[in-house]
C-alpha cells in the first residue's frame, strides 16, 4: 500500500511511460503493474531552503531508494520534524535518471537541518 499523497505524484508518470510504450488507454490493472516495475528503482531526495546571499537555495539532506522510506511515506511532515527539523522541504521523485514529480513540506520545528551536512547530490 502507497500514500496517496505519493501515488497522485507517481500516477502521470506511470502512465506517461506507458503511453510512451504504446499502450493507448492504459487500464488501472496496467498502471498498477507498471509501478510494480518502476517503485524498486524509485529515489527519494530531500532537500531544505536555506539563505543564500539575499535569495534561497537547497541544501540537499538526503538520498534513498523508496523501498527503505515507508516511515516518510506514512508520515512525510512528522518524519522531517523528528529528522531535521522545521523548514521549507521539497522530495523529488526520481526513477533512475528520470525526474518523476515533486512535493513540498513544512513542518513546523527549531531549523535542526542547519546541523546536517549537505549531500553531494554530483556524485
Amino acid at each position: 500500500m502507497i500514500a496517496a499523497w505519493c501515488w497522485d505524484l507517481l500516477e502521470p508518470y506511470l502512465t506517461r511511460n506507458l503511453l510512451n510504450r504504446g499502450v493507448a488507454r492504459p487500464t488501472r490493472r496496467q498502471i498498477l503493474e507498471e509501478f510494480s516495475r518502476v517503485w524498486p528503482a524509485l529515489t527519494l531526495t530531500i532537500g531544505v531552503q536555506e539563505p543564500f546571499a539575499g535569495t534561497i537555495r537547497f541544501k540537499w539532506l538526503l538520498r534513498a531508494p523508496a523501498t527503505e522510506m515507508t516511515a516518510f511515506l506514512d508520515d512525510p511532515d512528522g518524519w522531517i520534524a523528528a529528522r531535521f527539523g522545521g523548514g521549507k522541504f521539497k522530495v523529488n521523485l526520481h526513477h533512475g535518471l528520470h525526474f518523476v514529480n515533486t512535493k513540498n513540506f513544512k513542518p513546523a520545528g527549531e531549523p535542526r537541518w542547519a546541523a546536517v551536512p549537505a549531500l553531494n547530490v554530483d556524485a
